[in-house]
This record gives C-alpha cells, structure tokens and sequence, in this order.
C-alpha cells in the first residue's frame, strides 16, 4: 500500500479562527496539513506584505501545534494575470510571484500552485498565451533561486486543462521547479481528457493531487467546477485513486472545499463528510494516509 500525506484546503474551515485554532482544528479533524491560500482577494493578496513579526507569529503557531503547510494555492494571478495585455499588471503578476516565493520561504512551504490561466477576465489571444509563457519562465527563475516548487493546476479552462498540456509547456521551460498539480475533478469534467492515460503518462510531473468533483462539460452545459458534494458529480474518484496507487504516487492529496468560505451553516460537518467519504475509498483502493502527528 502508498502512503500519502491528506490535507484540507484552508477555505473549508471556519475563517474566524486563529491560525494556531485551525492548526488544532486540522490534526483533530485527522488531516496531516493545512492548504494555505493566496486568492484575488484584497484580504488574502495582503497575506504577501506580511510583516517579519507577523511571519514569525505564523511559524511560531505551526511549531506549537506541530503543523505544517505543503502547498500554497496562489490564484490571485486570475486578478492579475501573466498574460494580460497591460504591462502594468503583467509587472504586478511577476511581484505577487516574487513575493509568494519568499513568503513560502519564511513560512516553510515547499510548494506554490500556480492557476493555469494565461488570463481570466481578459479576452484571451495568440499574444496572451505568448506573455504568459515568457512570464511563466520568469517566474520558473525565481523559484528555482529559492528552490521552490511550482506546480500548474489542471484548471476550469480550456488554456491548461490537462497534465498533456502543461507537459507541453515543460518542453519550453526546461525546469525540475515547474511541475503540475492535478485537480482530479477539474480533468474528469472536459470531455475530451482520458482522465487513466492523462495520469499514466504525466505521473512523473505531479507534485500534488487536488480531490474535487465536478459536472461535466457537455454541449449544452458548461459543468459545474465547484461546490459539488462528493459522489454527485462525474469524478470516478475510486478508479483515479486506484490508478495513481498502481503508479507507487507518494506525494499528497488535499481536499478542495469552500464551505468556511461560503459561509455554510455547518462547515465542519461538511469536512468530516468528506474526510470519512476519502478514507472509505482510500482503504478500498489500497492507500494508507500518514500517521497524523499532534
């Protein structure tokens, strides 16, 4: 059996906790980390100012309680993208990379997910795509300076949409520091993914797995790519477990919830679902999560 590292994405929990009450909260919902998130937010952006004190109060929480984070979702570049047409906010992007570098450094991350979007709310074009990729190997420089992880998400559109794509752009940008993170919900829902070759063929890129359902893409629909309850939506999650056990992958899982966020009545009630929904299908397929250290 593979041993694997499980988390929680930060947005699941209750946001009105502490950082040392969610580190808590974590090891007694039976989860070995914690996601930390970087989103288009102003409140999460401010996250990358983060004063030295305000870093060490962080560090000093994790150490007291024993935690750690492995992975930091950093979206906001969907606000401000590498790709977008205006060098203003190009020049942004590439300062929100440089910051996350370093404040992944100074808080013990190994790991920044990058949104694999060349833009968002921007018409996207053959430029786009060229600017993203000329900021994307930027980016790659800086982490590799640092010796920090970044892994592209498998995203909610068609730009990179699969792990075959971002092995495409691995062939640009010739780095061991740019890997992928596949969104196991975010592959399933595009129709035109062979969800068992995908893995097969790109499981030596994978530096972390997302856990998510969806709704497929269909003609007349555009799927749902959150908020969908486990086992509702099109993600055969006990074959893409079962896969990814048969290739000895050994990296982490995190479940991808929103539930703190979205202010849901019970969101722990929702977490506890999905962790015991996770460790049903782990014990089935044959995976063994690490022993949670408190």
């Amino acid at each position: 059996m593979t041993e694997n590292a499980l988390g929680i994405y930060e947005k699941a929990l209750p946001q009105s906790l502490t950082w040392e009450e969610k580190f808590n909260l974590v090891h007694d919902l039976g989860f070995n980390f914690i996601e930390f998130s970087i989103d288009e937010s102003d409140e999460r952006l401010a996250r990358l100012d983060w004063t030295r004190e305000e870093r060490q109060e962080f560090r000093d929480a994790m150490w007291k309680t024993n935690s750690r984070i492995n992975t930091m979702m950093l979206s906001g570049h969907r606000r401000y993208p590498l790709g977008s047409k205006d060098p203003v906010i190009r020049q942004k992007s590439l300062e929100m990379m440089q910051k996350a570098i370093d404040l992944a450094v100074d808080l013990g991350i190994r790991n920044i997910q990058m949104a694999g979007y060349d833009v968002f709310y921007e018409e996207k074009t053959v430029n786009s795509r060229e600017l993203f990729v000329e900021n994307l190997k930027k980016c790659v420089e800086m982490a590799a300076k640092k010796m920090v992880m970044l892994s592209i998400e498998t995203m909610d559109d068609l730009f990179l949409n699969s792990m075959e794509k971002i092995d495409y752009l691995k062939t640009m940008i010739h780095s061991p520091w740019l890997q992928c993170y596949p969104d196991l919900g975010n592959i399933t829902a595009w129709p035109e993914n062979n969800v068992a070759y995908d893995l097969e063929t790109n499981v030596d890129n994978i530096a972390a797995v997302h856990l998510k359902d969806t709704k497929a893409v269909t003609p007349t629909s555009k799927g749902q790519f959150k908020n969908v309850p486990f086992g509702e939506g099109c993600v055969d999650f006990e074959g893409t477990l079962r896969t990814l056990a048969r290739l000895d992958y050994s990296g982490s899982y995190t479940i991808e919830m929103w539930g703190g966020d979205n202010g849901d009545s019970d969101p722990l009630a929702e977490v506890r679902a999905a962790k015991q929904y996770f460790d049903d299908l782990f014990e089935k397929v044959g995976i063994t999560q690490e022993p949670v250290v408190k």
